[in-house]
């Protein structure tokens, strides 16, 4: 069989050569007699696959040594509890509810310590990035974003700046757009968008921030007791930090960040293009926030966007279903999705809605 457009938001689509370099080392990598899987984290070797994985990340976020980059457990989930445990000192932070997981953290957090939902679009259906200017509290301990909806299809076009540091949910767009690193206090992501496969979480912390762990914080949640264990406290995923390894190398290969954010918005233009000039099909997301990640879109009618998600998948274009919550559809595409798949796509809309 061959291989379909995957637009799932996550678990997502991986590098077709990065699957195939995977394939080729699954039983026996390099000279080691056995799998990744199979090694033991403690080793040498796998040190050295680690080490190589953590310096790409450098590389590719240009990200220096004054911050600790993490690989967690949990996906980015856990975060929501790790980050008041790790730097709620006053008991006090600040989150701009802007989709249904800025809104998860929110909640999580308010467990551990008073939570401020400085601006919020939850009324509008998440359909931009509500306005927080003016209203951050200047003693915060930290003010929480999401970077990316993934399933509202928005995204920041500016950061916000105040007095406490940033921390930032961006599990949807990291390495899809470059962002200025020394802007943010913490910024942790979900690694089965752009940077891997399941089961891992990036955690990126400014050093000064470490140190400051609530004494009810869970040592493996504890990220200074993590850094100081290289991310090795216990058995990390092993499998998955060294397939995250070769994304991070394949998109080096591609120009690095600021190469494939260029594919990535003229993968977004072609879509959103033919969406605003569409009889049939209606982009969600409010025009000056729309994500270039994930993008959202209806034709008003339920019964035709369950014909469309269907003839989608007639055509080789699968998970186009939109998230349950909102209906219609969502093309999410990521740095794997080819520009091919998006064009494909757009011939598929235009097919349908000559029928429609």
């Amino acid at each position: 069989m061959e291989r379909v457009y995957n637009f799932s938001p996550g678990p997502s689509a991986l590098p077709l050569p990065v699957l195939e370099k995977v394939k080729e080392a699954l039983p026996v990598y390099m000279d080691a007699g056995m799998s990744v899987m199979e090694m033991s984290h403690r080793s040498p070797m796998y040190q050295a696959i680690i080490d190589d994985t953590e310096a790409r990340m450098r590389s590719l976020m240009h990200i220096p040594d004054t911050y600790a980059v993490l690989f967690l457990h949990g996906g980015a989930t856990m975060q929501f509890a790790s980050v008041p445990l790790n730097l709620g000192i006053k008991g006090e932070a600040d989150y701009i509810d802007s989709g249904n997981f800025a809104h998860g953290a929110a909640g999580e957090a308010a467990k551990y310590l008073k939570v401020n939902t400085v601006a919020s679009s939850r009324e509008d259906t998440y359909t931009y990035i509500p306005d927080w200017k003016g209203k951050l509290n200047p003693d915060a301990d930290y003010l929480h974003i999401t970077t990316n909806n993934t399933i509202y299809g928005t995204h920041y076009v500016e950061l916000p700046e105040g007095n406490a540091p940033l921390v930032a949910d961006m599990s949807s767009n990291i390495l899809g757009e470059a962002y200025d690193i020394n802007k943010f206090g913490v910024i942790y992501a979900g690694a089965q968008k752009n940077i891997g496969p399941a089961g891992l979480c990036v955690l990126i912390v400014r050093k000064d921030l470490l140190g400051h762990a609530s004494p009810l914080c869970p040592k493996v949640l504890n990220w200074t007791t993590q850094a100081e264990n290289g991310s090795m406290l216990n058995t990390p995923n092993t499998f998955g930090i060294y397939v995250a390894g070769l994304c991070m190398q394949w998109l080096q290969e591609q120009g690095g960040v600021e190469g494939i954010e260029k594919v990535n918005k003229e993968k977004a233009a072609m879509l959103y293009d033919f969406l605003d000039n569409s009889k049939v099909f209606t982009a969600t997301a409010k025009k000056e926030f729309r994500s270039i990640m994930n993008v959202t879109f209806v034709t008003g009618d339920k019964e035709k966007d369950a014909a469309f998600v269907k003839f989608a998948a007639s055509q080789g274009l699968v998970n186009l279903k939109g998230h349950r919550s909102v209906g219609g559809m969502r093309a999410s595409i990521y740095n794997a999705m080819p520009i091919e798949g998006v064009k494909k796509l757009v011939e598929t809309l235009k097919a349908f809605e000559a029928n429609a």
